[in-house]
């Protein structure tokens, strides 16, 4: 079951088809306003219109239990009762206060200067609401971490890893406050998702004003032949590139090129198809997102 505060078909208006659009999710925790300024900063960059998605989980929404046999005979009726009217106001307040997040953040991404806006409430799993908007995507931009943590910097949120496994678009995960990216790491191995990667910043209006550092981590032969191929690909997009070949642990050598050479930004592919049984649990993603302090983009 979904809802949908919008008037108009989520793929479709009067017929015709969307223009994709920045999609950022917003939960109450404590990223949310970077999260709707990230999605901002894209949405003014590449002109594409923003929505702004709150999702209520279906386990987040209570159900009346059965407790019949466990309330004592003659209280069970009445008891009953007041659960049931406590267990729906309670749906009714998370309801407003999704519109009421919404509304805040709507506000917010206006003042920065973005002029189509739409909010979207929705109840269903993150992931399956994300799967049935993922045609109309451009870019997914969520919190690293969800209201579930708190202001806790540990770990990372319990829907993220279904989100990166299931959706097959652009995902900036946010895990600090906003700052306009000014120099960007484009972390490149050759693989599929690497090749996404580079096709995006060598595309992207979002990436046509930065500096982008092409990195490599491993053999210095393969290294030489990648870095080459990919600096002609960028130079030839307008991009001033810095191409280094790291050596050591790769999770280690990326996060330490980070902070050596003031990165504000990392673009990385996330898993290869050939991956999923690991999924982001255990991988270079899941590491990288632990230990980074940065934004990192994700492509498959």
């Amino acid at each position: 079951m979904t809802e949908s505060l919008d008037n108009n078909n989520e793929n479709q208006v009067n017929g015709k088809t969307r223009e994709p659009m920045v999609l950022s999710c917003i939960d109450g925790s404590r990223h949310t306003s970077a999260v709707c300024d990230y999605a901002a900063w894209i949405a003014l960059r590449t002109g594409a219109p923003l929505k702004l998605l709150h999702n209520i989980e279906r386990g987040n929404v209570p159900a009346v239990a059965d407790l019949t046999g466990s309330i004592g005979l003659g209280s069970q009726e009445e008891l009953l009762e007041e659960l049931t009217a406590l267990e729906q106001q309670r749906a009714r307040l998370m309801v407003q206060q999704g519109k009421l997040m919404l509304q805040a953040a709507r506000e917010r991404t206006t003042m920065a200067g973005v002029q189509q806006v739409e909010t979207c409430q929705r109840h269903d799993s993150l992931a399956e609401s994300l799967i049935e908007l993922e045609d109309s995507i451009r870019v997914l931009v969520l919190g690293i971490r969800g209201e579930e943590h708190g202001d806790s910097e540990q770990g990372l949120g319990s829907q993220l890893e279904n989100v990166v496994r299931s959706l097959h678009r652009p995902i900036l995960v946010v895990n600090r406050d906003f700052a306009e990216p000014r120099r960007i790491m484009l972390a490149y191995d050759g693989s599929e998702a690497a090749g996404k990667a580079l096709q995006m910043v060598a595309e992207s209006p979002v990436f046509q004003e930065v500096s982008c550092h092409l990195v490599f981590v491993g053999d210095p032969e393969k290294a030489e032949t990648l870095l080459a191929e990919a600096s002609r690909q960028l130079d030839s997009a307008g991009l001033a590139v810095t191409a280094s070949n790291l050596k050591g642990n790769i999770v280690e050598a990326l996060t330490a090129y980070q902070q050596e050479h003031d990165i504000d930004l990392t673009v990385m592919g996330a898993f290869s198809h050939n991956r999923l049984r690991d999924l982001l649990m255990g991988s270079v993603t899941a590491k990288m997102l632990l230990k980074t302090q940065q934004p990192v983009l994700l492509l498959r």
